[in-house]
């Protein structure tokens, strides 16, 4: 394989979208570019000014084709690299971000009669405004004795596409009806930029509740929540699924012109952009769970056979591994509960202590909370700020501070709201453990990764394991590189497998985080007050949680 041959992965978050180059052969990272969306997440009102309801967060699709002209050209000037060097594309996004579209892919939110409607926008994952469907998806799925709830740990989430789709009908049934199409915006992107649609085995298994073998939902089951909703499978999907590891299509002439690439350049199906960063953190064999540490959290491990476990929020054969199916779990806030903290509750004079030590608020606070023993804050936390997604599947429920004195201290409550998404992230590995899926190892990626050492230790605690940190920073671009790799095949210049890819391309830090006995002692104590927190808020012994969220109280 030709040393100068490289890969293009678009990586496209919450936030932003980065562009990523890779020497195939080393996995050397030649150049990169990120580029903010214009109109961000839409949570209160639409750019024009119309209101949306709660728990909503919307984006703007054209948003996702601005930075692409940005990112792309301007990686490949900074790399110097000839458009014939780029030999594949691979394109990961953030799942559960749904839109709809005329048939031609069209968003409808960009057609004038439809700008003002908050539902012709796309939905992102942490909309959580279709709980209510998802709560009557269960009820009914769990009297059917569905098969498919077994795939999803025993309950469908207010973030998938199939909730918010019936959300739309009942709520906006004139948007329900012009979309000809329901489609994850990363299989979206894949049909902007090679003009065929293909729908991911990725984005379709984990969020769209299909499976190789029974494929979606019945239609008799959709049609028993409305009656307009048991055709939106054969009228609204597609129902061709492709595999990870192959090409989509080609690049249209019109966006390699437009990028500054080569027309025909092979675009690898979709993944998710967490699985794409379990390639990225070098994973690619059974009992190694990967952290994506970022605004959310979510929990990636492969086993050699499709186990089916409660509380897991998917179980998809050949998920990210050809031969091994992938489990995920994940916590709905992590970095987000940081940040509103940081926003919110601490002082000016820590601010300004910061500005004086000349570092940013998270470092200082990471400097107090690190001289703060394991629970000598005496606070404890429950870190469901933004519901609970594994192992509860619950976006009725909010965070939970105890144990305040007027001695309580910013640091306190920091390094309390650290150990509570470690507890988490305990209480994810405990449930895969308990029904026989093993998680040896711990691979961190991401920006909290990166940036919070206190963090990662802590977790290393909590969990009793040892925790590896991916050495690329940007794991996910990184493992999006890898597919469009693969996508390319050994005969165009890349790798006939995940497996070879990932082995040459992604690599570890020499530097591993190994639990504290001491600390981890104590967490032991800890967890244990955690758990109890975790039963009697989330399964029902007390409901205040939800009738806060009801405004009843």
């Amino acid at each position: 394989m030709p040393k100068s041959s490289f890969a293009l992965g678009l990586d496209y978050g919450t936030e932003s979208a980065r562009a990523l180059l890779v020497n195939t052969a080393t996995g050397e990272e030649i150049a990169t570019a990120v580029a903010e969306y214009p109109n961000g997440v839409i949570e209160q009102h639409l750019p024009g000014g119309a209101a949306v309801e709660p728990h909503t967060s919307l984006q703007d699709p054209r948003d996702y084709l601005h930075v692409l002209q940005r990112i792309v050209p301007e990686v490949l000037a900074e790399a110097d690299v000839s458009a014939e060097a780029v030999i594949g594309i691979g394109i990961d996004f953030t799942a559960s971000t749904v839109l709809p579209t005329m048939a031609t892919g069209t968003p409808l939110c960009t057609l004038p009669e439809f700008a003002s409607e908050p539902f012709a926008w796309v939905k992102l994952w942490k909309d959580h405004a279709a709980q209510p469907e998802a709560d009557a998806m269960n009820r009914l799925a769990q009297s059917r004795n569905e098969p498919f709830l077994a795939r999803y740990g025993g309950r469908i989430s207010s973030e998938w596409m199939f909730p918010k789709a019936l959300r739309m009908l009942r709520q906006a049934p004139q948007v329900y009806a012009a979309a000809g199409r329901f489609i994850e915006a990363g299989d979206w992107l894949v049909w902007q930029l090679t003009g065929v649609e293909r729908r991911s085995a990725c984005q379709a298994g984990y969020k769209g509740m299909w499976s190789r073998g029974d494929g979606y939902p019945p239609a008799a089951f959709l049609q028993s929540l409305h009656p307009n909703f048991g055709e939106f499978v054969a009228e609204k999907l597609a129902t061709d699924i492709h595999p990870l590891g192959k090409a989509a299509g080609g690049l249209t002439a019109t966006w390699a012109q437009k990028l500054g690439l080569t027309p025909g350049t092979p675009v690898a199906v979709a993944l998710i952009d967490a699985h794409a960063a379990v390639l990225g953190s070098s994973v690619a064999e059974p009992g190694k769970m990967v952290l994506v540490l970022g605004t959310s959290t979510c929990h990636l491990v492969m086993h050699d056979e499709p186990v089916p476990a409660q509380g897991v929020a998917g179980i998809v054969e050949d998920g990210i591994v050809p031969g091994l199916a992938a489990y995920e779990s994940g916590q709905s806030a992590v970095g987000d509960i940081f940040a509103w903290f940081m926003r919110n509750m601490v002082p000016e004079a820590y601010a300004r202590a910061a500005r004086d030590a000349g570092t940013d608020i998270f470092a200082h606070l990471e400097r107090l909370a690190a001289a703060v023993p394991p629970g000598a804050g005496g606070v404890l936390a429950l870190d469901w700020w933004n519901g609970n997604r594994s192992t509860l599947m619950d976006a009725h429920l909010s965070g939970l501070l105890v144990g305040m004195t007027l001695a309580t201290r910013p640091e306190h409550i920091y390094r309390a709201l650290i150990e509570a998404t470690a507890f988490g992230t305990r209480a994810i590995i405990d449930n895969h453990t308990e029904q026989g899926i093993p998680v040896d190892e711990l691979y961190a990626c991401g920006g909290l990764a990166e940036r919070n050492a206190l963090l990662l230790q802590i977790y290393a605690d909590v969990t009793g394991r040892p925790l590896r940190v991916a050495a690329s920073s940007q794991a996910a671009a990184l493992g999006a590189a890898i597919a469009g790799a693969v996508a390319a095949g050994a005969e165009g210049g890349g790798y006939a497998s995940f497996v070879e890819a990932t082995r040459a391309m992604a690599h570890v830090r020499d530097a591993m985080y190994e639990p504290q006995p001491r600390a981890r002692a104590i967490y032991q104590t800890l967890y244990a007050e955690y758990q109890s927190l975790y039963d009697a808020f989330g399964r029902g012994t007390f409901d205040t949680m939800k009738r806060l969220r009801q405004q009843v109280l």
